[in-house]
């Protein structure tokens, strides 16, 4: 679209500047130009690193000017000469072209659009008048589901994203930063959690198997229209949060199946501290040595049948109890009871969250 839209303008001015104007891309292929057929003509003597300067330059008997909103040039326009005339006319253009060219990204740009408001960086009333503008329908459902990779290759993971979903008109994949990426995809509107979840897994598979970019996932919760966006982004950045403090061997983590994890996060941590000096009046958690905790996470984890942990931990049915015992006489908690075993589960997940400092959003 920037080629039409750059070749518009150089139509309409190559009456005004009597000269021959035009456009390169980054590749230095000529995509606009007031002599129609110079256009996909490559220039192979100009380099990046002439781009990359925002000073005018001159090649060939053409006076060249770069402009865009990437670090290096994105476009130059060149005009004919290499005289001061020829620099004005390049700077204008340069600057008039940069300035078209931002007003319809800002405009036009779905994918800048939808970055804006999932990162809320625009007003709440513009939402609606931008969603009219790009023809958005605010009658489906879309997920926010936020991609974090952990280990980079050569391989651009959001190149390899963009091609699983090359639907453009309903779903966008959109840079975060250097290790974020956000995707955020059209659903059905009664799809059940699961089947987001095996979705995130293919995209983990992608990456891994066929890559080698190991990456976590974190999963909003479904929303209907453009407004909510921002929220289930925001949920998708907590349940990456909250698995990273509470869950580290999962890579997919959903924020509806966060459970007990969700409440601990967000409490405050000198409530924290107030609830583990309540429940440890006795003895300090610390006092628990290694294996003793790994006999309470089996344990908790068979649902408090002794029988079947003893058999699991392979040790004696006696040995276990023993254990068990050690533990009340510690913390005052039994765990064979129900209540107590809450009230040490939602313990250690304190413990485990105020040593992780998680990052709050």
């Amino acid at each position: 679209m920037s080629n039409r839209l750059f070749q518009g303008v150089i139509h309409q001015m190559r009456d005004t500047i009597d000269r021959t104007i035009g456009v390169i891309d980054e590749t230095s292929v000529v995509i606009a130009c007031s002599e129609l057929g110079k256009i996909g003509e490559v220039n192979e003597h100009i380099t990046s690193d002439m781009l990359t300067s925002s000073a005018p330059f001159v090649l060939n008997g053409y006076t060249y000017k770069s402009f865009g909103t990437k670090p290096i040039g994105e476009y130059a326009v060149f005009v004919a000469g290499n005289d001061f005339a020829a620099q004005k006319y390049a700077a204008i253009l340069a600057i008039s072209l940069g300035s078209i060219k931002q007003y319809y990204d800002e405009k036009y740009d779905r994918g800048n659009f939808i970055k804006n408001v999932i990162l809320d960086n625009i007003l709440p009333g513009d939402i609606y008048l931008k969603s009219r503008e790009l023809r958005f329908n605010s009658d489906v459902t879309r997920v926010c589901m936020l991609i974090k990779i952990s280990s980079k290759t050569d391989i651009s993971a959001y190149d390899v994203i963009q091609n699983l979903f090359p639907d453009k008109n309903k779903d966008f994949v959109i840079n975060i930063n250097e290790t974020d990426i956000a995707l955020v995809k059209e659903i059905k509107t009664d799809i059940d959690s699961k089947d987001l979840e095996k979705l995130a897994s293919s995209i983990v598979d992608t990456l891994s198997g066929e890559f080698y970019t190991h990456c976590v996932i974190g999963i909003g919760t479904p929303v209907v229209g453009i407004k909510d966006l921002a929220r289930s982004f925001k949920e998708a950045q907590v349940a990456l949060e909250v698995g990273k403090v509470f869950d580290t061997e999962r890579t997919i983590v959903s924020y509806d199946n966060l459970g007990i994890a969700r409440l601990v996060y967000q409490l405050p941590t000198t409530l924290c501290d107030m609830f583990l000096k309540e429940v440890f009046k006795r003895g300090s958690i610390e006092s628990l040595d290694q294996e003793t905790l790994f006999t309470i996470q089996r344990f908790f984890e068979n649902n408090l049948n002794v029988s079947e942990t003893s058999r699991k931990l392979f040790v004696h049915r006696n040995t276990l109890v023993y254990r068990l015992e050690k533990i009340k006489k510690l913390t005052g908690l039994d765990l064979r009871e129900f209540e107590d075993a809450i009230v040490f589960k939602v313990a250690l997940m304190v413990k485990k969250y105020l040593s992780s400092n998680p990052i709050k959003y």
